[in-house]
């Protein structure tokens, strides 16, 4: 097979299987890119030349490596761009001198810890071409590195941009990826040149290409923003220019005897951070960068990873031993640090885990290592291990050092007046409280406009919190840094305000408060949310899925299923009016909740009429409401009693005697019935026949707890009359 060919099948198939496991990892809430890793790494000896070795010869032989090679290294420059490019200066801003001593210690101790495993080691693993400080100083940088793009989405990811660890976090790593690109220059310069004496020239030399990126390369960069602002957009001349001066810079910097990634990383740097500039740029630049050459970059890795080289107990324990220094350097350097500096327990060991995360910077260094003969195979693949699980170990330690529930303790969202005033009082009465997802803001004012007319009423108090989650498919995307994130957040509470600002009546709107959050996994984090803030309803709004039949499934069919709270879907056909309302009844509890919401409603408007369709089959003749559903009618008013009227019918088909009777009402309310052709069949799918056939606005309830609780709130003293209903 000719040479490009197969290059083109290999690139092909890596891109593929990145894609494909990569999601794989995100459905177990860990970093997209840690899947991507894997996926090199099943690619490599490890898995794929283990299990099928002539196959893998075939689509991976050796004469294909240099072009992949290639590939990838155009791969990490242009990335090593990006994240410098995404180093911006407010970073720096927050506890900086508490972020500088716990950056540093955080470096000094697995530097210490990993140059006196490197006496260990060396003998072991290394060879007499390699100098022992070129060696110590690798591995020492090996551990000392914190993966800054992988922290800062994982700050996203859980909402901590806006506390105090986040802040803390995203500076500790900033000024920890200046300090190791710094020391792994070092590093290289001496492994190149053989001791340190030899590499002084190529340390001055780096200084001097630094101070002049940082002076004349940043003036010459200001005006190239101040012609893009002129302009007002990101021309292919400008962008082929930055793009000759990221290669360029990379040139330079091997030349002067360090690598290609710090010319590129020291450009993204020094460019100014414009928000329109850096924003398009990156848009520009990451698409191809991140689909395509990154995981070429992950499976070249992959094919130099053999997890076969440890095939001796002595040499697991050694790694065992690896992954243990470099736990325990980063994390006891950042937690004693940070109680040093007055940091709590908490946030100093939440610091210490998110400081601990290696991911893809530690592959680079590690890449580096092995190219230049610093580190074996051996080695390499000890660490390559070492960052997989000390980045996978993050997420869920994270978690169980700073759960959710403590997050929202430190970023707290605006409560309604009411609950504000009394929560610190005795007399303070929990507030019923819905919960409104909201994908839209611009479409989606009658779902809200129903919550409100649901929650609200002059007797108890009430909140309505229109949710957004902002939720990113992409790890490495621009989007979701933390300061990216924190405008796209600010720019949908902006829309949700505009949308609480349409609400009528008026008085209303104080009650209405929105929720913004970066989510990874849209139906879980609505889920948690309403367990977290004791949400009485969620109310979602329906929408048409782009690829499958089933109106209820998606999102929508993931909260029907597995959220732990009542869940109503609100199919819109654009009626603003809520003067007649249909309940189709079977005596289910599902039925019980569609009922409980429409007397809700009737409460609330002193104008609303209910009618309680209740359809038997042609051979019963009668069938009573539910003992609990009577009890609480009887304890209305006789102002709300009056305007509600049973209907009974009977009909072979119950479905079409509803659709039949949705011609005439305003909104129809019914439960996840079979009798209404909206049931759970197998794996959470929803049969949907009524939300297609209903002629009014459709809202479909499921009831989780107990039914009661959407009506305490709301009741009057017992009547001394008993009910009388129309029928």
């Amino acid at each position: 097979m000719h040479i490009v060919i197969l290059v083109l099948v290999e690139v092909l198939i890596v891109i593929g299987l990145s894609r494909l496991v990569g999601l794989g990892f995100r459905s177990i809430k860990q970093p997209l890119v840690i899947g991507e890793i894997v996926a090199g790494i099943m690619l490599g000896p490890s898995l794929f030349g283990l299990v099928a070795p002539h196959l893998a010869v075939t689509l991976f032989p050796p004469e294909t490596f240099p072009f992949l090679n290639v590939l990838s290294q155009v791969g990490l420059i242009f990335f090593m761009f990006l994240i410098g490019l995404e180093l911006n200066p407010k970073y720096l801003s927050g506890q900086l001198e508490v972020a500088v001593l716990t950056s540093h210690v955080s470096i000094l101790v697995p530097f210490s810890l990993g140059t006196l495993l490197a006496v260990l080691l060396y003998p072991l693993v290394s060879n007499a071409s390699v100098s022992f400080t070129a060696f110590a100083l690798f591995l020492g940088a090996a551990m000392s590195i914190t993966a800054f793009p992988v922290l800062a989405r994982i700050i996203t990811e859980n909402n901590l941009q806006g506390t105090r660890l986040g802040t803390l976090a995203l500076t500790c790593a900033a000024v920890d990826d200046v300090t190791a690109w710094c020391l792994l220059a070092v590093a290289i310069a001496v492994a190149r040149t053989g001791d340190f004496a030899g590499a002084i020239p190529t340390i001055i030399a780096s200084i001097v290409y630094i101070g002049l990126m940082l002076t004349a390369g940043r003036w010459f960069l200001q005006r190239l923003a101040k012609h893009y602002l002129r302009a007002g957009r990101l021309s292919q001349l400008l962008l082929a220019g930055i793009y000759m001066a990221v290669v360029a810079s990379a040139l330079i910097t091997e030349l002067i005897g360090i690598h290609l990634i710090f010319g590129a990383f020291l450009l993204g740097a020094a460019m100014p951070k414009n928000e329109d500039l850096v924003r398009e740029l990156a848009v520009k630049t990451e698409d191809f960068v991140l689909i395509f050459l990154l995981p070429i970059f992950f499976a070249y890795s992959g094919l130099r990873t053999e997890i076969g080289l440890l095939n001796r107990p002595e040499l697991w324990l050694l790694c065992a031993l690896v992954l243990g220094v470099a736990i325990a350097g980063k994390y006891i350097g950042t937690y004693v640090a940070a109680r040093v500096s007055g940091i709590n327990k908490r946030e100093a060991s939440a610091l210490g885990w998110l400081m601990n995360t290696r991911g893809l910077t530690e592959l680079i260094v590690l890449n580096i290592g092995l190219e230049l003969g610093v580190i074996s195979p051996l080695i390499f693949t000890m660490l390559v291990i070492m960052a997989l699980v000390t980045t996978f170990m993050t997420s869920p330690l994270l978690e169980w050092t700073y759960p959710k529930r403590l997050i929202r303790l430190d970023v707290v969202e605006p409560e309604s007046e009411t609950e504000t005033a009394t929560a610190g009082s005795e007399t303070y009465i929990r507030p019923y409280r819905i919960l409104v997802p909201v994908a839209n803001p611009s479409t989606q004012k009658g779902l809200v406009q129903l919550a409100v007319s649901i929650a609200l009423n002059h007797r108890h108090p009430a909140v309505v919190n229109p949710l957004s989650l902002i939720e990113f498919e992409e790890d490495y995307a621009f989007e979701s840094t933390p300061v990216e994130a924190d405008r796209l957040i600010a720019q949908r509470r902006q829309q949700l305000e505009e949308l609480i600002n349409t609400l009528e009546p008026l008085e209303t709107r104080s009650c209405v408060h929105p929720i913004v959050r970066i989510s990874s996994n849209v139906a879980r984090e609505t889920a948690q949310i309403a367990v977290l803030d004791q949400v009485d309803l969620i109310l979602v709004g329906w929408h048409r899925p782009a690829f499958s039949s089933n109106r209820l499934g998606g999102r929508v069919g993931q909260l029907l299923t597995t959220a732990p709270v009542d869940v109503a879907v609100f199919v819109d056909r654009g009626s603003d009016r809520l003067e007649s309302l249909l309940v189709p009844y079977s005596a289910n509890i599902h039925d019980d909740l569609a009922l409980i919401l429409a007397l809700r409603l009737l409460i609330n408007h002193e104008t609303c009429m209910l009618q309680i369709l209740h359809v038997l089959p042609e051979n019963r003749h009668k069938d009573e409401l539910s003992y609990e559903l009577n009890m609480m009618i009887e304890q209305l008013p006789s102002s709300v009693r009056d305007r509600i009227e049973i209907k009974i019918v009977q009909a072979p088909e119950p479905i079409q005697a509803v659709v039949e009777a949705s011609k005439n009402v305003d909104l129809t309310i019914a439960g996840t019935s079979r009798t209404w052709g909206i049931e759970r069949q197998t794996l959470g799918r929803y049969t949907d026949q009524l939300a297609i056939q209903c002629c009014s606005s459709l809202l479909i309830t499921r009831r989780y707890s107990q039914v009661t609780a959407h009506l305490a709130s709301v009741l009057t003293e017992v009547s001394s009359q008993k009910p009388t209903l129309r029928s």
